[in-house]
């Protein structure tokens, strides 16, 4: 992933080398890193977006156009099933990629929905969603959510982050005229939409150059298993690869029980040493 497209989506998946080790070269956590949703762009302006909603159902739908009040409710819960995936798949990757993939894509999925409920409010009132090209729909698309940096205290300093920006793209997608709210939360639904996909195709690269949470289980334990060894002053060189071995115990075969020295690269290595007793 790019430094531009980390920039753009506030999306970083460079926590770990490629052969899975820290950073910073220190040992492997079992648990990976998890729970950063705050600090991407995609979940700023799905937060926008579903405060912005309950806004625009409260001004645009009453008892007489909505007297269930499913239309309401669908269109909120839309909103919030978005916010909310987002936050447990950002909270479920330090266990299962796959989890927050799945996730990530229901949240797309909903503002899917959402964006649909929008369209039939247009279109039900003679009006068209804008064009590309129109003015508006351009000045929209071009409203800056700015990263969210804060270290400390993070709750707070979101949500009083997403306070400065939700009076910044108020003017557009809580506009009291109903026409434009709708239209410039389909532009928001969109650019949120566009950067959970890149997030989603970030996390598919990462999860095929480094595997999933198996994958790290067993690179953890063979990391800790090969420092252990090297960390053996008696322990001599594999025959075969040059690399550390480690004593096990036979399981079977006339040696049942007695230990001998196995290479740590095994089964990517079979070399073997006869254990000497001393």
């Amino acid at each position: 992933m790019t430094r531009d497209a980390r920039h753009e989506t506030g999306f970083d998946t460079r926590h770990a080398t490629s052969d899975g080790r820290g950073a910073t070269g220190a040992p492997m956590p079992v648990i990976g890193k998890s729970g950063g949703f705050r600090k991407t762009l995609s979940f700023g302006l799905v937060c926008l977006v579903y405060y912005a909603t309950e806004t625009f159902c409260r001004r645009n739908f009453g008892l007489k156009n909505d007297p269930l009040g499913k239309t309401f409710g669908q269109m909120v819960g839309a909103a919030r099933s978005a916010k909310q995936n987002i936050v447990e798949g950002s909270s479920r990757a330090g266990t299962s990629r796959e989890t927050e993939l799945r996730l990530y894509d229901v949240a797309k999925g909903s503002l899917e929905e959402l964006a649909g409920d929008y369209e039939d409010f247009l279109f039900s009132r003679g009006e068209l969603p804008w064009s590309e090209n129109d003015p508006k729909w351009i000045k929209a698309k071009n409203l800056k959510f700015d990263v969210f940096e804060g270290r400390e205290d993070l709750r707070h300093g979101f949500f009083a982050h997403l306070a400065e920006m939700r009076r910044r793209f108020a003017p557009a997608i809580e506009n009291e005229d109903p026409v434009i709210a709708a239209n410039a939360l389909l532009v928001t639904i969109d650019r949120a939409c566009s950067l959970l996909r890149r997030q989603m195709d970030a996390l598919g690269e990462e999860f095929r150059e480094q595997g999933g949470f198996t994958e790290h289980l067993t690179k953890v334990r063979l990391e800790h298993r090969n420092e252990r060894a090297a960390a053996d002053i008696d322990a001599p060189k594999c025959p075969k690869c040059g690399g550390p071995m480690r004593k096990v115990m036979a399981k079977k075969g006339t040696n049942a029980g007695n230990p001998f020295w196995s290479c740590v690269a095994y089964p990517n290595c079979n070399g073997t040493r006869k254990w000497e007793w001393k």
